[in-house]
């Protein structure tokens, strides 16, 4: 039995600890807004947090998240959407969306301690991140206009 806090609800998972977190998260819990994409941590479909840091699901062991925080795409805008989710809308950043959870949750990574990303940081928060469909331009723009809607208090 592990036990998590998953998007912030105290939950116990029965299985095995060797099962990849993504597996507990789509089988077990019924989470399905994490996707399998590759299976080798390679894509970043899968990404959710771990203890607020970005991981691939497909490549954590369920035991070693035992009394950890785990966020999904599911608990990133419970109540409201999350400015990096309305920045997503706003800049039409899907097209066939398989990719784009995990891209999601990489970028609100990014932007949690970075109020003004540079190109080349986005480029890098978000290599991990694959779009078979190429929206990688519309995805930068999407963070930069999520960046001013979290930071804009901070620059007045």
């Amino acid at each position: 039995m592990v036990k998590i806090i998953l998007n912030g609800v105290a939950t116990e998972v029965d299985a095995e600890g060797e099962m990849p977190l993504l597996w507990a998260l789509r089988d077990e819990l019924g989470l399905t807004g994490t996707k399998y994409g590759c299976g080798i941590g390679a894509c970043g479909a899968c990404t959710v947090h771990l203890d607020g840091n970005p991981v691939r699901a497909c490549l954590t062991p369920l035991d070693t998240v035992d009394g950890k925080q785990i966020t999904t795409i599911e608990g990133l805008g419970k109540d409201v959407l999350h400015p990096v989710q309305e920045a997503w809308i706003e800049e039409n950043v899907p097209q066939c969306g398989y990719c784009q959870s995990g891209q999601i949750m990489s970028a609100v990574a990014l932007l949690k301690g970075n109020a003004d990303p540079s190109d080349a940081d986005i480029d890098a928060a978000m290599s991990g991140n694959l779009c078979r469909c190429g929206t990688y331009l519309r995805i930068r723009k999407a963070i930069r206009v999520a960046a001013k809607a979290m930071y804009s208090h901070e620059r007045a």
